[in-house]
């Protein structure tokens, strides 16, 4: 299915009937990444995931974003298919974008429960040799950019950036490598007690991008969260251990009363 939010074409699925339940995806990743998820939810609630804009068939923004242009784009959304209430998962920068969004208090609908799997949204002191490697790429990029050099080596910026980016950074366009930046250095432990409805945190134990000590100061600090930890499963533990996941957010969302979560 297609909408369009500020001019922006973004594709979605909706399937299931009850009450609502969006999935938030994470960076890079889209629809058919939750597809098991999707499916499991359908049998007993109306869900939505969409391609996010920049990602899979959803059109790419037109300037770089942040968390709050994020939290706008997705209030448009929800508004425009006329919910009242609903539930949110969120997955990596999903959850990034829930913790913030449960701060606003101007919201013309409610959100009744919310699920972080590998959340991100926490920033760390950088280690001393994170910081060497940001000082280098940041006296290799002002190299790159004197008059002479860029004439020189119009192509010199960006092997550097490509050579010091994460893969994520490396394979995305210039809008979204600028998004990116502005997102994973937004701290948002402040507004981690502001989530006031029960939380259900999803982690893999050897999620490395989002490390499982990120999801023990969110149990910590959320007022009303519980933590589930799953041996063996990374980033993406839902589909590392989609039944058990599965199951575990079945009996979340419905209070335990799902006779299809088995």
């Amino acid at each position: 299915m297609e909408t369009y939010i500020d001019n922006l074409k973004i594709n979605y699925i909706k399937k299931g009937q009850g009450k609502t339940v969006l999935i938030i995806p994470g960076w890079g990743t889209v629809i058919n990444t939750y597809i098991t998820l999707i499916n499991s939810i359908s049998t007993y609630a109306n869900v939505l995931c969409l391609d996010m804009p920049g990602f899979g068939e959803s059109d790419e923004p037109k300037n770089s974003w942040n968390v709050d242009d994020y939290i706008s784009f997705i209030i448009k959304f929800i508004k425009s298919q006329n919910i009242d209430e609903l539930d949110v998962i969120g997955h990596s920068n999903g959850g990034r974008i829930i913790i913030k969004l449960m701060s606003r208090n101007d919201l013309d609908f409610k959100i009744n429960k919310i699920i972080l799997i590998g959340s991100a949204g926490i920033v760390h002191e950088k280690t001393i040799k994170q910081k060497i490697r940001i000082k280098i790429f940041k006296i290799c990029k002002r190299f790159a950019q004197i008059k002479i050099i860029k004439s020189l080596f119009p192509s010199l910026l960006d092997k550097v950036k490509n050579h010091f980016g994460s893969a994520d950074y490396k394979n995305a366009s210039p809008i979204m490598r600028e998004t990116m930046v502005k997102l994973v250095n937004e701290d948002l432990k402040d507004f981690l007690p502001n989530i006031g409805v029960p939380t259900l945190l999803i982690w893999g134990e050897n999620d490395i991008e989002t490390p499982i000590a990120d999801a023990e100061i969110m149990e910590q600090m959320i007022p009303d969260a519980g933590l589930v930890r799953i041996k063996g499963c990374s980033h993406y533990v839902f589909l590392e251990n989609p039944s058990y996941v599965n199951i575990v957010i079945a009996n979340f969302l419905t209070g335990g009363s799902n006779e299809n979560n088995n």
